[in-house]
């Protein structure tokens, strides 16, 4: 029998909320939040308190302000991040506001600690302008190693990223951009090693022009894929449409070249790869259409856009972002070990190559077991973030974004 998770806030619960734990394990679990700080020095007497606090303290806060690099010695800065959101691209539930979002951010914090040995701090911001944010983020900085930009809505998160990037020198990281993108190209690598195939040789469908749409196009591109074309609601983003955001017009500039237009079904027709990244639902007929030894990689949740039995129909690899079923592109995989290996270096960025050094770390863990059913690592696989953490160490050295 497993053991009975007692959270000591619950007391404070009201009598309806108490009810709803007894019938919903989710809500039991979730009673009272899913975190709690930890000192990680003893406060047992007067000496105790003389060094953790004032007097003692003084003599450290005295040489931080002499010398500030010495805040990631002496501080919890260097190995704590951030997970900032604004609460408007909660999972597949939408603009739901800050409040309701906690429970996510809380659950990503509580992952980095468990996969990657990194501390994170929800933060949940009661606004949506971008400005506002960027401002907001620039002044809590100071106490963080790095900041995970969590669930906001495209196309601000482009632009909220970018601009923190260019002020911070710290990692600034939208997982569901990038996350998504090194866990999808690893599983793809892994397919194409699999099947006899290169990246070079395959023509790539993406079902989804939004975050992790982009995000996986461009890193699939910097890896070298034989062509990609990314779909949105209005069909292929191509250069000849005139009605593209000035994402859309960047992307349109980098992919497609073979000048496909017209509908996603269009699209998959020959292809090679189908990633959904999208929601919605993809005929049969379409999936039909791909060309023999396909890979597709149908990752909405809960309901994929191509389901798992039809995909397994036609498709040589079938990946989910489901827990039931093989090849689970979960993030996971991906951003404890990326920060772990930034914050280990005191790494300024998180650069192009370091990500493509997460994907192939990740794809190398599972090389020697690789199977229809296994192109990519389980969560749960202890290899992971170690081996994600070394390469990302690694490639910032070599990028020279290292500061130690």
């Amino acid at each position: 029998m497993a053991a009975e998770i007692v959270n000591p806030r619950s007391e404070s619960l009201s009598t309806s909320s108490q009810d709803q734990d007894t019938f919903d394990p989710v809500f039991a679990l979730h009673r009272g939040g899913k975190m709690a700080v930890q000192a990680t020095v003893p406060v047992r007497d007067r000496d105790d308190l003389s060094l953790a606090y004032t007097p003692g303290v003084a003599k450290v806060c005295s040489a931080i302000a002499e010398k500030p690099e010495l805040v990631h010695d002496y501080t919890w800065k260097s190995q704590v991040v951030a997970v900032v959101t604004d609460g408007t691209a909660v999972l597949g539930l939408g603009d739901i506001g800050p409040e309701a979002s906690l429970p996510v951010m809380e659950g990503k914090a509580i992952l980095f600690k468990q996969f990657g040995g990194v501390d994170a701090v929800p933060i949940a911001l009661a606004t949506t302008d971008t400005d506002e944010i960027i401002d907001t983020v620039v002044r809590l900085a100071p106490s963080f190693g790095g900041v995970n930009l969590e669930d906001i809505s495209a196309p601000r998160c482009f632009e909220i990223e970018r601009r923190l990037q260019e002020q911070l020198d710290i990692p600034v990281f939208h997982d569901d951009q990038h996350g998504t993108a090194v866990v999808t190209l690893a599983a793809l690598r892994n397919a194409a090693i699999l099947t006899g195939r290169s990246l070079g040789q395959l023509r790539a469908v993406i079902s989804g022009a939004g975050a992790a749409g982009v995000a996986i196009a461009k890193i699939l591109v910097e890896a070298g894929i034989g062509d990609v074309a990314v779909c949105d609601r209005k069909g292929i983003v191509s250069a000849d449409r005139e009605d593209l955001t000035d994402i859309k017009r960047e992307l349109a500039g980098f992919t497609n070249k073979a000048g496909l237009t017209g509908s996603l079904e269009t699209a998959m027709s020959g292809a090679d790869v189908f990633i959904g990244v999208s929601g919605g639902t993809v005929p049969e007929p379409a999936v039909a259409s791909m060309a023999e030894g396909s890979f597709i990689f149908a990752m909405a949740n809960p309901n994929p856009e191509i389901h798992p039995t039809i995909a397994a129909k036609y498709a040589a690899v079938v990946a989910t972002g489901r827990s039931d079923f093989p090849n689970q592109i979960n993030n996971v995989l991906a951003f404890p070990g990326i920060f772990a290996g930034a914050l280990q270096v005191r790494a300024s960025r998180i650069t192009e190559g370091m990500k493509l050094a997460a994907a192939e770390a990740l794809a190398a863990v599972v090389a020697g077991e690789l199977s229809a059913d296994c192109v990519i690592p389980s969560p749960f696989d202890e290899r992971v973030a170690p081996a994600v953490t070394a390469a990302v160490a690694a490639a910032a050295r070599a990028e020279g974004v290292a500061r130690r």
